[in-house]
């Protein structure tokens, strides 16, 4: 079957999809968008967190046809796409900066999780980004690291589009 969704601002055509297939397997095998993890394939880890139609799901546990004709925005949809020598979203920047990124592979959802919480509460309290990155797993950082991304990027939200 053929699955046409909108991307990151662009329609794109996955064609040969079984029904069963997942949308993160649509993004990062047949769109190439790598950026989305495949870790649990159960919606535990949230390595594979993509926004669909603004709500912030696991991809893993979003069949492909249910997005047909539906909205998707990745990791990579985050960056501003007008902005010079592609640079990074303030929460990806912030996650570089307080060295929040270990071995990268939690790191695409934890900053659309963020995202979604920044866009939410622009300015979380402790309990508020625990509770808002409790589906996601990290084994390397031990989250403090992480937290510390999220305060940055809150603390430097203001004035900055979403």
């Amino acid at each position: 079957m053929r699955v046409i969704l909108d991307v990151n601002g662009e329609q794109q055509v996955a064609d040969d999809v079984w029904p069963g297939e997942s949308l993160l397997y649509v993004l990062r095998e047949r769109l190439g968008l790598p950026g989305t993890k495949n870790a649990c394939e159960q919606g535990e880890c949230g390595s594979c967190s993509v926004y669909l139609d603004g709500t912030l799901v696991c991809a893993c546990l979003v069949a492909a046809p249910q997005a047909q004709g539906r909205d998707v925005r990745t990791v990579e949809g985050l960056a501003d796409p007008h902005a010079a020598g592609g640079e990074l979203h303030p929460i990806q920047q912030a996650f570089v900066d307080t060295g929040a990124v270990q071995c990268g592979f939690c790191t695409p959802g934890l900053i659309v999780a963020t995202h979604d919480l920044l866009h939410r509460v622009p300015a979380p309290t402790d309990p508020e980004i625990r509770e808002a990155l409790a589906g996601n797993l990290c084994r390397c950082t031990g989250y403090e690291k992480i937290l510390d991304a999220v305060r940055l990027a809150a603390s430097r939200r203001s004035g900055v589009a979403s």
